[in-house]
């Protein structure tokens, strides 16, 4: 279960400079999707959570990517998605340990104070959908619905530490 990080935890994004999350929060709530680029259990739900982001890209928060990989490796990774969320390049899972994240994927919804409002770990759609439920409710929002017919069936992922 995700934990609420240090404010100083740095994140890595692939085109600017690495800055504390708390600068991160200070007009939005953060939504980020955890990946292992080096695992098919992240790949399979790249569209998915590529979905999720783009319903609430117009929201009041900021959506990107969190991926356990080197700013090349997330570009690889995540082909046209990385430059159209924010995405964070954590090759030492420094952030993905600060959240404390025992599997990926994962979806995280941070408050503008830092702590996890909601989270949900592997692929599991009836706990995603509850995450983007709440983001939906505390934004004023319409959540997509999960699973869609071309989503992948459950699965636990893997281990987020590697």
């Amino acid at each position: 279960m995700a934990s609420s990080p240090p404010l100083d935890t740095v994140l890595r994004p692939i085109n600017a400079t690495p800055r504390p999350l708390a600068q991160y929060l200070t007009t939005f709530h953060l939504v980020v999707v955890a990946l292992d680029p080096f695992t098919n259990e992240s790949a399979w739900i790249l569209d998915t959570a590529g979905r999720v982001l783009t319903v609430f890209s117009q929201a009041d928060c900021r959506v990107g990517w969190l991926v356990a990989g080197t700013a090349e490796e997330c570009r690889e990774f995540l082909g046209p998605w990385a430059t159209r969320f924010l995405t964070f390049a954590d090759p030492d899972r420094d952030a993905i340990k600060a959240l404390g994240l025992d599997r990926v994927p994962a979806i995280v919804h941070l408050a503008m104070d830092g702590s996890v409002v909601s989270s949900a770990e592997g692929w599991q759609p009836a706990a995603w959908q509850a995450v983007v439920d709440e983001l939906a409710r505390v934004l004023s929002w319409k959540a997509p619905r999960l699973p869609a017919a071309q989503d992948p069936a459950p699965y636990e992922g893997t281990p987020a530490l590697g």
